[in-house]
């Protein structure tokens, strides 16, 4: 996809915060500092329009991005280990839960995961909330570029298997090299026709 524009249109904690917006929305979840900030940052060929930090637990409101005046990005903030308070990381989980159920305009959750380690418990827990709530979602595994291409096959088959998805139905991503990016690309289209 060729992109003309991406800009940050707002963050929000509630719905009554959320942009008044008819557009198709694509959510991006995984643990903190699994490389998701890179990943988007990747797909719309920005360097810095999401801040991406060594930090894990940097994104603390929902980010919404409009996209060339045709779908929304938005950001969710990253589960697991943070360093922010526990009182902090309370308040993430209504509100992501409230975004994912009650948006209309969401079409799909992208999940996405470390490809050199399994699926954490946290990882599978919102695969199955997703599943069990009917919410769209893709498995896309980061870093790709970490691992030789065999060892790539290898972890795809075995991270998919413990999902319970086909290799096919989970998508490498390099935000180092732009492997998997027109692929990803594709998968998310079909979403917003």
């Amino acid at each position: 996809m060729v992109i003309k524009s991406a800009n940050f249109v707002k963050s929000a904690v509630k719905p009554e915060h959320y942009p008044e917006t008819e557009l198709p929305e694509i959510a991006f979840a995984g643990r903190s500092n699994v490389g998701k900030s890179s990943l988007i940052n990747k797909l719309l060929n920005r360097k810095k329009l999401v801040r991406t930090s060594r930090t894990p637990g940097c994104t603390q409101t929902i980010n919404f991005f409009e996209i060339n005046r045709q779908l929304m990005f938005v950001d969710l903030p990253g589960y697991g280990y943070a360093k922010v308070s526990k009182e902090v990381r309370k308040r993430w989980r209504p509100m992501v839960e409230t975004y994912l159920t009650t948006r209309k305009n969401l079409r799909v959750v992208v999940v996405i995961l470390d490809i050199r380690h399994p699926p954490s418990p946290d990882d599978l827990s919102l695969i199955s909330w997703l599943s069990s709530h009917s919410v769209p979602f893709l498995v896309v595994l980061t870093k790709a570029d970490k691992l030789k291409k065999h060892k790539q096959k290898q972890q795809r088959i075995r991270i998919a298997a413990g999902l319970g998805l086909e290799e096919n139905d989970v998508t490498l991503f390099s935000a180092k090299t732009g492997e998997g990016r027109e692929e990803l690309w594709e998968r998310l289209l079909t979403f917003c026709g």
